[in-house]
């Protein structure tokens, strides 16, 4: 019949029947077939793989259809059948789990019962699609049947890296502390200096890697990563030499940019952070001269040099020979003279005052807390219902070697004083009664506590008594002025809030707590002790003044903002402004997603938005997920395979839009960006699981209105209705109807099989008016021209009305594939009272 309908083109007609017979297999069901399980595999075994520009497959479908009809009869499984005959199935099965059939692996792995097989059947597999390359399945089915212990690890993971999959080899070694280690070793050992990129890749001559993905194996990106997996693994940094080496580099070359760009008043932070740097590196300590050579002079690098006594064919040039021309004085080291620092003055000079916040207290009013007496002073004075105090910490910075550091210094600053309490002294930090007082502090609703990105110092709290994370804090009654600030940037970046005069200092742009301080009170604060070593005692006066002045900028900044909120744009209520965080862990995602659905509806829906309101921008490692994202309305953007991953964050900015990235660029794009405008995503998953959660992350109310209603090819959300007599004539026009019965086959004709009870579709889209379009070119004012091929002859009886899109010209009409959308998004999708999934027109292409 088939081949009838268009003898001109019989290899369509056929693979149009073959496809037919297949549909109405799988709408009958498969309890014709006289073996399921087998009949099964020879359908699978027949169907092409992906095709370009498909999100799905045929296969996949089918499987989809068997998976549902198998939960009405659970005798199809292999129970009844003989040792042999289910061997044989399972290794069928097994065989078309390859990159060129995606979906297959977990409804494969459930029918045929795959995780049952001996293991030298899955290993086998697990081989060969390494050999073919197919690296992805080879992990993914490993981590399904638990071959992890018995795989080589480097042979798994390596390729992944390189592929920019390392979200995937971390899943792969999740729960094998082992294998976590050693991959952090991995790691570490591709930022040694004697790492070379094209040996490795001699190991695996088969792996073809972009120039993007050759690009990300550099010592400075891999170390980040190093970093952040020592810390979720908790290893050891002691095992991560080259990256802890390159991270002290770092900071030493971070700390001569500091004394000698920022031209530092006092010599003494960096002299003392510089000795514990390079202490015990000879390398280090080369680099250090090396430094001191280039801003400071031969004489200053030859006094360096004599104090590590570095070796003279490790010296800079002229530095040997300065060494020699200088007495044994001029080559002794001016030492720190803590009698000057011990007599500074409290007060600050007059140049200080007129360029920074200062404190308003005198020293008699800052107390340093170091017994246990002195600590109930500040217990009585804090813990008073009404009060408000700002809490600060500080610790010894670790320039990111470390992952927590244990406080030295806690600040808890209220009107008109600051106690500092101080946790180096044993006697008061060794003591259950200071713990039970941080405790009640941060317990208590009736004190109100202020802070500035609060989640690192409860980080160190812990990392400072363990009693802590074994009772977890319930921190009630704190308001964490970073999301203050982070609203207050929203206001004033849309106009909101009025103008304020700022003061703009010479120097590097101001930052975090300092700005907010700045844009509030007008001054910026002095940060040049930020760096000191804090666990060094006696501490110096300006680290005395720095401590108190960082607690009490809170109170001042709050009761400014609380005295006139609205001319900073601020609700009346500041602890009622939400956080604003960038992604969280599952886990947080679905206890927030819970809180919500037992909240007032009215309030979720407010804080919820539409698929057209969501703006983003596409990697181009998700371009599956750019897809099905379109296909739901939202505004996508996507990268072309050959951009660079900063054209993302160029677009992000320029456009507003939030990006959606996964793997290895998340760590630089979401830096690029504001907090909370850069998503990454699990690579593993599949794009519509992808979609979902990204949906579910940005609170978008999905209806069926919003699906199909932008165009999934250009992005463009205008149409233009053509009906079924003008396609024909436009059809006719371009030579496309090839005979007079064409046309006359779609005269007189009814609507086909819809049902009475279908919903017309209405996508929530423009609709453009006929004049947009020229009748003679049939091309839009986009340039764009109607892709009249793409309509086959044959819909014209069954199809009313079709939809153009009016930036590409691509034809949509009516059909199954919306339904399918439907069901694919059940879970987000939000009904009108009455309707049901099967209430919808169909859009196909």
């Amino acid at each position: 019949k088939l081949t009838a309908f268009n003898p001109k083109y019989p290899h369509v007609s056929e693979a149009l029947e073959v496809l037919c017979c297949a549909l109405k297999l799988t709408m009958s069901g498969f309890s014709r077939l006289q073996d399921p399980l087998t009949g099964l595999l020879i359908i699978l075994e027949g169907c092409p793989g992906i095709q370009k520009g498909k999100s799905s497959t045929l296969g996949q479908l089918v499987l989809a259809e068997f998976v549902q009809w198998r939960r009405s009869h659970p005798r199809a499984s292999l129970q009844s059948l003989m040792e042999e005959e289910k061997l044989k199935l399972q290794l069928r099965a097994l065989n078309l789990i390859t990159s060129s059939q995606p979906g297959y692996l977990d409804p494969l792995l459930e029918i045929y019962e795959l995780r049952t097989l001996e293991t030298s059947h899955l290993l086998q597999h697990v081989t060969y699609l390494q050999d073919t390359c197919c690296y992805r399945e080879a992990a993914l089915l490993s981590m399904k049947v638990e071959l992890q212990k018995v795989l080589d690890m480097e042979q798994m993971c390596v390729p992944l890296i390189l592929l920019d999959k390392l979200p995937l080899a971390e899943s792969y070694v999740r729960d094998y502390p082992e294998l976590q280690r050693r991959l952090v070793q991995l790691l570490d050992s591709w930022c040694s200096p004697d790492f070379s990129l094209d040996n490795l890749r001699r190991r695996f001559p088969r792996l073809s890697l972009s120039k993007h993905q050759t690009d990300q194996i550099q010592p400075k990106l891999l170390s980040r990563h190093v970093f952040r997996l020592m810390e979720k693994f908790s290893v050891d940094p002691g095992v991560c030499v080259n990256s802890v080496h390159k991270r002290k580099l770092d900071s030493l070359r971070f700390l001569m940019y500091k004394r000698f760009k920022e031209v530092s008043r006092e010599s003494c932070p960096f002299t003392r952070f510089t000795l514990v740097t390079v202490e015990g590196s000879l390398e280090l300590q080369v680099v250090l001269v090396e430094l001191l050579v280039h801003y400071s002079g031969l004489q200053v690098g030859a006094q360096w040099a004599k104090r590590y006594n570095i070796p003279r064919h490790r010296l800079p040039f002229g530095v040997w020979d300065t060494m020699g021309s200088l007495s044994s004085n001029q080559l002794e080291m001016n030492e720190v003279n803590e009698v000057f620092f011990s007599l500074e003055s409290w007060v600050t000079p007059q140049s200080h005052q007129l360029q920074y916040y200062q404190l308003p207290l005198t020293r008699e009013k800052i107390h340093f807390i170091q017994t246990l007496e002195q600590l109930q002073l500040c217990r009585d004075t804090v813990l008073q219902a009404g009060v408000v105090v700002g809490v600060d910490m500080e610790w010894r910075a670790g320039f990111g070697t470390v992952f927590t550091q244990n406080v030295a210094l806690i600040q808890l600053a209220v009107k008109g004083q600051v106690f500092l309490l101080d946790l180096c002294s044993q006697s008061l930090n060794c003591h259950s009664l200071t713990v039970q007082f941080i405790r009640a502090l941060l317990t208590d609703s009736s004190v109100l506590k202020l802070g500035y990105g609060m989640s690192g110092d409860f980080k160190s709290l812990v990392a400072t008594w363990p009693e802590l994370k074994e009772e977890p804090l319930e921190v009630k009654g704190v308001l964490d002025l970073l999301h203050v600030h982070q609203q207050l940037q929203r206001c004033w970046r849309g106009g909101g809030g009025g103008s304020r005069s700022v003061e703009v200092n010479e120097g590097s742009a101001e930052k975090g707590l300092s700005l907010l301080v700045q844009q509030v009170l007008g001054k910026p604060l002095d940060k040049m002790e930020q760096l000191s070593n804090w666990e060094r005692r006696p501490l110096r006066t300006s680290q005395l003044r720095y401590a108190a002045v960082d607690a009490y900028c809170l109170l001042d900044v709050y009761l400014t903002l609380s005295h006139n909120p609205k001319a900073f744009g601020l609700p009346e209520d500041l602890q009622s402004i939400p956080s604003s965080q960038g992604a969280k862990s599952r886990q947080e995602k679905k206890h927030r997603e819970k809180s919500r659905k037992s909240s007032d509806p009215q309030v979720s829906a407010q804080t919820s938005i539409s698929p057209h309101e969501l703006r983003v921008v596409c990697d181009n490692m998700l371009q599956g997920l750019g897809r099905f994202l379109r296909c739901l309305g939202v505004d996508v953007l996507m990268l072309e395979n050959t951009d660079d991953h900063k054209v993302a964050a160029e677009i992000a900015r320029a456009e507003g839009r939030i990006i959606l990235t996964a793997g290895q660029p998340y760590q630089s794009l979401r830096s690029q960006v504001a907090e909370g405008r850069c998503l990454t995503l699990d690579c593993s998953e599949k794009a519509r699981d992808q979609a979902v959660y990204a949906l579910k992350h940005f609170h978008v109310n999905l209806t069926p209105s919003d699906i199909f209603s932008r165009c999934q090819a250009c992005n463009n959300n205008e149409y233009l209705k053509v009906s079924r007599e003008e396609m024909t004539q436009m059809l006719s026009k371009r030579g496309l109807l090839q005979d007079e019965s064409e046309r006359c086959s779609t005269q007189g004709v009814s609507e086909g099989n819809r049902s009475v009870d279908a919903q017309i579709f209405n996508p929530c889209c423009r609709w453009a008016p006929q004049s947009v379009l020229d009748l003679e070119t049939l091309q839009f004012h986009s340039g764009s021209e109607i892709q009249l091929k793409t309509v086959p002859p044959g819909l014209l009886p069954r199809i009313p009305e079709f939809f153009v899109c009016t930036g590409c010209g691509k034809v949509f009409w009516e059909g199954t594939h919306y339904d399918r959308v439907l069901s694919q998004f059940q879970e987000v999708l939000q009904l009108s009272d009455g309707e049901t999934f099967s209430q919808a027109g169909a859009v196909q292409q």
